[in-house]
């Protein structure tokens, strides 16, 4: 009772509540920036988790001592493992992309049949032109946008791809050339995709990089030296492998109980697995350090509001002297005194979390509203999408990063209320009382 009255606002108190009420708004500001911070800085890592991972897989396998001509029964078994989303099979290799206009570039050929490039929802679902359908069938190529431009080619118009590691002959290896016409132009959002990377059937990849052995039939004699191309061709059969497999998880982050189950796992051959936290550990590092820093340093938001708190309280202690004096002398406990404080404080840290807990949540689901909002109002977009490559302000609110964030201000603002509370505890009623 004796605390609630102490935060209402009296006429001679005004100057006291005032103090009061801007130490709770500090809190509330910190806290709701601590909250709103961390969610578009939660969303930004999804965005780039989703872009950088929607068409390269959370684990590549590799195949150790056997070729991947087996990687059809492979995926199989991959895609009925506990947690795995689904698996693609691949053929990659590296090329020399060139158009009529003379303009070339280097690029990473990549051969994918239908049925895996609808697995991935970012490419299937990006064509800007043309389209997928008869895809295993066609002769094609799809490219991306950026590629396109560069070329300055667009849909039918033919592309040289040129491969080093062509046929070898008595004077050397003689590189592999090839045109395929653009059958789909795409756009998946990431520079690295839409500039360099070209995609082409599964078997049309295959028969283009020899990614295949001819092996002897079984029960087939070997044919003899002098034997015809047809007799050849009749005694062996082709195998066909693929370069790698990608392997898409339900959880991005649970990274070592999958590659457990991946391995152990009866029936899947051995595989050499390179997560995506290997492949981008640098950048996804800085991210981790600029997520880190950003809280300790939005933190210092909540500390200096604590600091407000301890020396509102200060202020309230020494004006309310004489009542301090003349509840000792009618019995009061120390213990009583510090708790009347104690709670004064608090109660003003308690109010403005709860405040900021619900403006940030607030702001942080409506990220993107806001961000509409203020683009319209000032006259400028905020986060336009061709440099940021979003077409919208992300914003991923984590409960548990939401529960540190209270508790640490619910925290600080008890811890800051101790040192007041201690001194109100310690007054001489004789003291205070001497000049009343």
């Amino acid at each position: 009772m004796i605390a609630g009255r102490y935060l209402r606002a009296r006429r001679k108190d005004a100057f006291i509540s005032v103090i009061a009420a801007l130490t709770m708004a500090g809190v509330a500001i910190g806290v709701a920036t601590l909250i709103v911070v961390m969610s578009v800085m939660n969303g930004f890592r999804d965005e780039l988790l989703t872009k950088i991972l929607g068409l390269n897989g959370h684990f590549s396998a590799y195949p150790i001592e056997e070729k991947f001509t087996d990687y059809k029964p492979t995926v199989e078994l991959i895609e009925g493992v506990p947690g795995v989303r689904h698996a693609v099979a691949y053929v990659e290799g590296q090329a020399l992309v060139s158009s009529q206009s003379n303009a070339s570039t280097g690029a990473t050929v990549r051969g994918m049949e239908f049925s895996d490039i609808q697995k991935l929802g970012l490419l299937s679902q990006s064509a800007q032109q043309g389209g997928w359908d008869q895809w295993d069938q066609s002769q094609g190529v799809a490219i991306g946008y950026r590629l396109a431009e560069r070329l300055g080619v667009g849909i039918g118009d033919p592309i040289t791809i040129v491969n080093p590691n062509g046929a070898t002959t008595p004077f050397g290896t003689t590189p592999q050339i090839r045109s395929f016409p653009v059958n789909v132009i795409f756009n998946v959002g990431m520079v690295e995709f839409d500039s360099f990377y070209v995609y082409m059937p599964m078997h049309l990849a295959q028969d283009y990089f020899k990614m295949y052995d001819d092996v002897l039939k079984p029960g087939v004699e070997p044919p003899d030296p002098m034997a015809t191309d047809e007799e050849i061709d009749a005694a062996y059969e082709r195998q066909y492998r693929a370069s790698a497999i990608e392997i898409f998880i339900d959880n991005p982050d649970d990274i070592n109980t999958m590659r457990e189950r991946l391995q152990n796992t009866p029936g899947i051959r051995p595989m050499i697995l390179s997560d995506w936290q290997q492949r981008n550990e640098t950048f996804f590092s800085a991210l981790q350090v600029e997520r880190v820093v950003m809280f300790t340093i939005l933190s210092m938001i909540v500390l200096v509001a604590a600091f407000n708190i301890i020396s509102s309280l200060v202020m309230l202690v020494k004006d309310k002297g004489a009542d301090i004096a003349v509840l000792r002398t009618m019995g009061a406990t120390r213990g009583s005194i510090m708790r009347i404080f104690s709670i004064t404080g608090t109660a003003i840290g308690v109010i403005g979390t709860l405040i900021g807990f619900v403006a940030g949540v607030l702001i942080a689901s409506n990220a993107e509203a806001l961000r509409a909002g203020i683009s319209e109002l000032i006259g400028v977009r905020l986060f336009p999408p061709e440099v940021f490559f979003l077409s919208s302000l992300p914003s991923k609110i984590d409960p548990f990063e939401v529960t540190v964030v209270v508790g640490l201000a619910l925290l600080l603002s008890f811890l800051a209320t101790l040192y007041p509370a201690l001194r109100a505890a310690q007054y001489d009623p004789v003291e205070a009382l001497r000049y009343e």
